[in-house]
């Protein structure tokens, strides 16, 4: 045997076959583990490892087919807040990273002024590939990923998701609502509380609707039982 791992699956099985020979005492047992060195300790499974092993090299949709790079996501593994767009732009599909466009530029002012920071909170998508031309994800492309940021949020655990714009906020909820109905009110999401609000890259093009994202920030930092720092208003 090679790994602790392997002598304890032996000695259940031969636990197993000790209680159907009805032995009172177990008679003296002796496993050949091999050297010490070769018996290293059983290591933890890190869940969002776990999830982004599972992903690979996706090729579980055609969004694959024109990506240059996956963007799973980034930030604390046990985050407060975990923040989900719909899918990468360009310029995360060249970095691999999310928001980190014009777009990510809003949404990481938006969390500063919070008094939280991108390596404090987690940022995701609902689909990991680039749509071609920036594209709203199509159903078969979200059915495709959806699992992933399930499995994302159970691994992360948030007391609070943020969802940016009508994608994601209509995937995670499962509604046709729009999403000017939906924000500024907290919504379910297996026990998680979620706030709907507007996407980074809408509030390029409206940017009057910017007042009404903070006013929803600070609903999400009142829930949290936090404040926004002194001098630090609206984005």
């Amino acid at each position: 045997m090679s790994s602790r791992k392997d002598t304890y699956a032996v000695l259940i099985e031969m636990l197993k076959v000790y209680k159907h020979l009805d032995f009172d005492v177990l008679p003296p047992l002796r496993l050949d583990v091999g050297p010490m060195q070769d018996v290293g300790p059983m290591q933890d499974v890190d869940p969002m490892q776990a999830v982004k092993d599972e992903l690979g090299q996706c090729t579980r949709c055609k969004l694959h087919a024109d990506r240059k790079n996956i963007v799973f996501g980034e930030g604390s593994s046990t985050a407060r807040v975990l923040f989900v767009g719909e899918g990468p732009g360009a310029d995360e599909d060249e970095q691999g990273r999310p928001f980190v466009g014009r777009a990510g530029k809003l949404l990481t002012s938006l969390i500063e002024k919070m008094g939280l920071s991108r390596q404090s909170v987690y940022i995701a998508n609902i689909v990991k590939c680039r749509p071609p031309g920036n594209r709203d994800p199509e159903e078969d492309e979200v059915r495709a990923c959806i699992g992933f940021i399930e499995k994302q949020i159970a691994a992360i655990k948030p007391e609070v998701i943020v969802t940016l714009g009508s994608v994601s906020t209509r995937t995670l909820l499962r509604t046709d609502k729009r999403i000017s109905d939906l924000r500024g009110h907290f919504h379910d999401y297996n026990g998680i509380k979620v706030m709907p609000t507007f996407h980074p890259s809408y509030l390029l093009r409206n940017s009057s609707q910017k007042w009404t994202t903070w006013n929803d920030a600070l609903m999400v930092l009142t829930a949290l039982g936090l404040e926004a720092p002194e001098g630090k208003e609206g984005l």
